[in-house]
């Protein structure tokens, strides 16, 4: 292979590597953005009186799969009620009714 095959594969791959890094730094700022505008939103609905923490479990919640999102409810259910962390409640009264049991 000639010098002049080699620097041209040199260059084009050179072009190749700062076009990924400029596209990637791109990325990366709208990103900084974005993450800038949500926290304006998260502030907003703060100033209206919402709870932002309880707001970003629901939006955490609403991005989950439904089938893997009652799945985990209904481990997290199964391991209060193991605890006896339901039984004063309406929502342990039902699981101990369901399963056939009696609050103790």
């Amino acid at each position: 292979m000639n010098g002049m095959g080699h620097n041209s594969k040199t260059s084009f791959a050179e072009g190749q590597l700062l076009s990924i890094v400029e596209r990637v730094e791109r990325l990366e700022l709208e990103k900084a953005n974005i993450a800038t505008d949500i926290k304006e939103v998260y502030a907003e609905a703060k100033g209206n009186g919402f709870d932002t923490k309880v707001l970003r479990k629901v939006v955490a919640l609403r991005k989950r799969d439904a089938a893997d999102l009652e799945e985990e409810e209904a481990m997290l259910e199964l391991y209060m009620q193991a605890l006896g962390m339901l039984a004063g409640t309406p929502l342990g009264q039902a699981a101990l009714e369901r399963d056939g049991l009696s609050a103790q």
